[in-house]
């Protein structure tokens, strides 16, 4: 090989290291969440209910918003609150897409995968391509979200496309406002009747305090945390029971 040739090699050496180098500082910046903003003001009214024939109209901007996400894993350059966003956003998301790929239905439970092996759920479905990972939405939710981050407000903020899931917010999670939104919806959650009944001697909760029961009772008793969001006092001995939960679709009724 002459000079002229190992010249040229070394440049093309050093140019893809530049590059694939300025793509790693890249892919290390959080996305922005303003195009799922927009999304979600558009199609999502105020009860949280979503305009899932509109949204599926749209798909090709839902699509692009996720492309925008599977381009960008979270990694320990971001803050943590820059991770958690990512992923309820993410969480929230793609269930948004897994409904509309699907769409007329009446619960994301009527969505059946019987030719697929060991896919029994909606939520074992590994349709979520981030970089060079796949999940499902378990994987998200109790892989990632419950494993590291132990905040239990996140599960006021995961919908599941269900009336008695928490009420999807107009506007997409950031990390700056995380804390205040996840205490917003912690408040909206437990102040809704269709959701949890409670007074002085008998609260009766969501099935979410069952199915994630440990998870409310980090710092205290189940009372305590729900205290924390109640403005009305309730007994340290209340008897506490559960409402059933509707999987019916949380579709805007036209």
């Amino acid at each position: 090989m002459n000079m002229r040739s190992i010249y040229w090699l070394i440049l093309i050496v050093l140019f893809s290291a530049c590059q694939q180098e300025g793509n790693r500082s890249y892919a290390q910046q959080p996305p922005s969440h303003e195009a799922y903003d927009a999304l979600l003001k558009k199609y999502v009214d105020s009860a949280g209910d979503v305009d899932y024939k509109g949204l599926q109209a749209d798909s090709v901007s839902l699509n692009a918003y996720l492309q925008v996400l599977s381009a960008h894993h979270p990694n320990e350059k971001w803050t943590k609150d820059e991770q958690l966003a990512y992923w309820i956003n993410a969480y929230n998301a793609f269930t948004l897409q897994l409904i509309i790929r699907n769409y007329p239905i009446g619960s994301i439970k009527d969505i059946t995968f019987v030719n697929i092996p060991l896919v029994h759920s909606p939520w074992d479905l590994e349709f979520i391509q981030i970089e060079d990972e796949t999940y499902d939405l378990n994987d998200i939710e109790h892989g990632i979200i419950r494993k590291q981050f132990e905040v239990p407000e996140i599960h006021f903020a995961l919908v599941c496309a269900a009336r008695s899931c928490p009420r999807l917010r107009q506007e997409a999670y950031v990390a700056e406002s995380l804390a205040e939104q996840l205490t917003d919806q912690a408040k909206d959650f437990l102040s809704d009747p269709s959701k949890n009944l409670i007074t002085k001697d008998f609260v009766q909760l969501s099935k979410l305090f069952t199915w994630y029961r440990g998870d409310f009772k980090t710092d205290g008793s189940l009372i305590n945390y729900v205290q924390r969001y109640v403005n009305k006092p309730i007994d340290a001995n209340a008897r506490i029971g559960s409402l059933p939960y509707n999987w019916n679709l949380n579709a805007q009724m036209r």
